[in-house]
């Protein structure tokens, strides 16, 4: 979800050349472990689709269907914001084409701002013993149309395999008056894909070589890292330098005293102008420094006084 290369939301909209879709199946055995990672994915992918989808109205078929199975698991201790934001989207995104279907085994687990906007609705048997079930029984009945020939909250707990209560929406896009009905089953295998199986599909993909590598691009943070250890290498070095030069310099002043021998030649006697230029050379440091120290001592004073200029016109004030 936060890797490269990023989804392309065209890729899940491929015809083949016959014309007919394709059904791209999300492997999330490790994604919904992390309900808020899961409900994020949600959010993120129907709001890609609003933003970037024209406007269609209302075709006759949608142009892309989603199925998020254990829908609980969206909602479960989900922040209110998120919850609206799902409603929103959910609500607006019909104006594109798009078709979402929320799969449970209780009614319940979707919450009821969210029910309302759903307008195809296939329910399968509900068994009711605790009151919890019996209240989920009722909000299941609660959300079909009525149909005068049965009570929708009786026939739910007397459905069969295979059968169901449905309601769809009608060509003005009101929903249809909810019938009991038996649901064909599936042409294929109930259950998950081995791995081998897998492979092959995914090998027959169109897409095939987009997303099988990660693409690790440099972050923010490691640009960054990179930039402040530059800077820090660059002032060592300077430092480095500017202390071999201070070094320099000391040896080469160090060097020009001469020690006076025992007994020598002339020579090895001191040389008067040496002595006498190093001593003016201390001298003219000495005024300098001297002259330093009164500037920073007049500036200090005049930081010092308005320091306590503005501290005693404050508590004044």
């Amino acid at each position: 979800f936060f890797g490269e290369p990023a989804l392309k939301i065209t890729d899940i909209m491929r015809t083949s050349n016959n014309g007919y879709g394709q059904i791209s199946v999300l492997a999330a055995d490790k994604l919904m472990m992390n309900h808020r990672l899961y409900a994020t994915f949600l959010l993120w992918l129907l709001s890609e689709l609003f933003e970037e989808l024209p406007e269609v109205g209302d075709p006759d078929k949608p142009k892309l269907v989603f199925f998020f199975d254990e829908a609980h698991l969206l909602f479960n201790d989900a922040p209110r914001v998120l919850t609206e934001r799902v409603e929103q989207v959910v609500r607006l995104i019909r104006s594109k084409g798009v078709g979402v279907y929320f799969v449970t085994q209780n009614p319940l687990d979707v919450p009821e701002t969210v029910l309302a906007q759903l307008g195809n609705r296939v329910q399968h048997a509900l068994r009711a013993y605790s009151p919890r079930e019996q209240k989920a029984v009722r909000t299941a009945a609660d959300t079909f149309r009525p149909n005068p020939a049965f009570d929708c909250a009786t026939v739910i707990t007397n459905l069969g395999t295979g059968e169901a209560l449905v309601s769809t929406l009608e060509t003005k896009g009101a929903p249809s008056i909810v019938e009991r009905t038996l649901i064909r089953p599936p042409s294929g295998r109930v259950g998950p894909v081995t791995e081998a199986e897998r492979r092959q599909i995914m090998d027959r993909s169109p897409v095939l070589g987009i997303y099988d590598e990660d693409v690790d691009r440099d972050s923010a943070f490691e640009m960054l890292t990179a930039r402040a250890k530059k800077a820090a290498e660059a002032e060592a070095a300077k430092r480095a330098q500017e202390e071999a030069e201070a070094q320099q310099t000391s040896a080469g002043t160090t060097s020009g005293w001469t020690l006076p021998g025992f007994g020598g030649s002339d020579d090895e006697k001191p040389n008067r102008g040496q002595s006498r230029g190093r001593s003016s050379g201390y001298q003219r440091e000495t005024v300098v420094e001297a002259a330093m120290k009164s500037v920073a001592r007049t500036v200090a004073t005049q930081v010092g006084r308005a320091l306590v200029r503005g501290i005693l016109g404050s508590l004044k004030r």
